[in-house]
């Protein structure tokens, strides 16, 4: 007899799944029963927000849902901070998870990890939660779930199994998912009314988002056709090469990009929700668009949300950016020394007035990363290189760049994130920049590295607390309560989960700890000493 736990994971495989992260329990055991009998490779990580944040590295650079075994209950509320940020920021993500059985579904019986309503629990932070009711729906439910991935606004699903139905009979059950659908391409007529903006505009400006990770040819060719000085997102970093002349980094919330904008005539946003902590993580509220606007986004409702549009176009990016690409036809040749280069040649300099003297060290630090292992992928925490980093860093390509210090601004993301990424991308180095706050938070799966075979590369950034909060405190004179925490011996611990650690204590011995970690067959934990005299010198 073939059972729907085993159906599922047959039919996980047939979707392209090859990777699972989870941690079994009583209730969940049955899905592993047909595991063996599939090429899927089961992740096993030390908590559920672990299982979460490794879906989500896994999802950011291979392009793939990150898929999740959940046990019952505690399980689940484990894992809702993961699930969060990836809604945030728009990652696809698979949850299964147990329930118990169908006929004691919200009786409050005080049955072993029973909530009233797992579903209930979870709704807000997915794009739609489905308690599977018989092995009949799994093909139905799936499919909707790959669609979401694929064709919409990329968030988590979850679907929850009864312990009953994941051992029922599904022998008679058909495997046939129905088609996915195409992605939405954009309205002629919309598409006509934004070239003649766009063509009409003596000072375009544009802004992409996460949603051109996919599209960076294209968005390319776009800002150089409009000669358009671009920001970018945190998510976009690397849609625009590095160096690019047009290109302003991800510095919206930097009162010179903040005045450009205003100074723009037509801004053309694309993929991006326009929120908060990419456009004011300085809180204080005086990003402001006062031009037409024209906004391109795959969710209907993100369109209008933070700054109404001019002109909306509901389409995915590329089809859109390819549309208008079409409308605009051939312009001048680009060169470097066009109005819109010359213009964000002049707001970069304005910006490099702007860096604090902290924020040169820390630069100097990821500049060594990169150039060191020049194809590296950066899984970032919220801490203090990070944040730099998120004005400061350029990334040579899509998806290698990316950190919870935005949208949900979770800690203890940067460790488990980096460990899905290597294993969505082997060949490459990766590598967390996490803070000593930070790593509290996930600091077991360390073991789940070694485990894994996962070598990832943990650059430790050590200022003994939460130097960040305390100086947000500092700075409005708020007693420095509960933010001066214990610091352990990073490098002891990490040792002790089978991982190489050293301490960098000057720029040469960084590159060549680098270059070791990246030819070494377990993690390596790097730590750096925000007080370290190389980095003041």
């Amino acid at each position: 007899m073939l059972t729907c736990g085993e159906l599922l994971v047959e039919m996980l495989e047939d979707c392209g799944v090859d990777t699972v992260f989870g941690i079994p329990g009583v209730h969940t055991v049955e899905l592993y029963r047909g595991l063996p009998s599939t090429k899927i490779n089961h992740i096993t990580p030390r908590h559920e927000q672990g299982a979460g944040f490794m879906a989500d590295g896994y999802a950011r650079v291979s392009g793939k849902p990150g898929v999740c075994f959940i046990i019952t209950g505690p399980g689940m509320t484990n894992i809702t901070t993961a699930m969060g940020q990836a809604y945030a920021d728009s990652v696809p993500m698979l949850v299964i998870s147990s329930v118990n059985n169908t006929e004691q579904l919200a009786m409050g019986g005080g049955r072993l990890h029973e909530l009233p309503s797992q579903s209930n629990l979870v709704s807000g932070v997915a794009a739609f939660s489905h308690t599977l009711m018989r092995p009949d729906e799994l093909p139905d439910v799936l499919a909707r779930a790959f669609a979401v991935f694929n064709s919409a606004r990329p968030r988590p699903v979850h679907i929850e199994i009864p312990i009953n139905v994941i051992t029922a009979p599904a022998d008679h059950v058909k495997r046939k998912l129905g088609a996915v659908p195409s992605r939405p391409a954009p309205c002629p007529d919309a598409i006509s009314r934004a070239v003649q903006m766009l063509k009409s505009a003596q000072r375009p400006l544009v802004l992409l988002g996460g949603g051109t990770a996919s599209a960076s040819a294209e968005a390319l060719r776009l800002v150089e056709a409009l000669d358009a000085p671009t920001a970018y997102t945190v998510n976009a970093k690397g849609v625009l090469p590095k160096g690019h002349p047009l290109a302003l980094g991800s510095n919206q919330s930097l009162v010179p990009v903040r005045e450009l904008v205003l100074q723009s005539d037509v801004v053309l946003a694309i993929g991006t929700e326009l929120g908060e902590t990419d456009y004011d993580a300085v809180f204080d509220g005086n990003f402001r668009i006062d031009s037409q606007l024209i906004r391109i986004d795959i969710d209907a409702e993100q369109l209008n949300r933070n700054y109404p549009a001019d002109i909306a176009i509901l389409s995915d990016s590329r089809l859109a950016i390819q549309a208008l690409l079409a409308g605009l036809g051939e312009g001048a040749a680009f060169n470097e020394d066009s109005p819109g280069c010359k213009l964000a040649a002049k707001v970069r300099k304005q910006l490099e007035a702007l860096i604090p003297d902290a924020w040169h060290a820390q630069k100097r630090v990821l500049d060594v990363l990169q150039e060191t292992l020049p194809d590296m992928i950066f899984a970032g925490d919220s801490t203090q290189i990070v944040y730099s980093g998120n004005h400061l860093f350029e990334a040579n390509s899509p998806r290698t760049w990316f950190n919870s210090s935005t949208g949900y601004g979770t800690l203890g993301y940067g460790l488990p994130a980096a460990i899905g990424a290597k294993l969505a991308a082997p060949q490459r180095p990766v590598v967390s920049l996490i803070g000593d706050g930070g790593i509290q938070f996930t600091l077991p799966e360390l073991a789940s590295a070694v485990e894994a075979n996962a070598p990832v590369i943990v650059l430790l950034w050590n200022n003994s607390g939460y130097g960040e909060i305390k100086r947000y405190m500092q700075n409005r004179n708020i007693p420095t309560i509960g933010v001066d925490i214990y610091t352990p011996d990073f490098l002891a611990l990490a040792r002790g989960f089978g991982c190489n650690a050293e301490r960098a204590e000057s720029f040469a011995q960084l590159r060549d700890l680098l270059q070791s970690a990246a030819k070494a067959d377990r993690p390596t934990v790097i730590e750096i000493q925000e007080s370290a005299a190389f980095l003041t010198a």
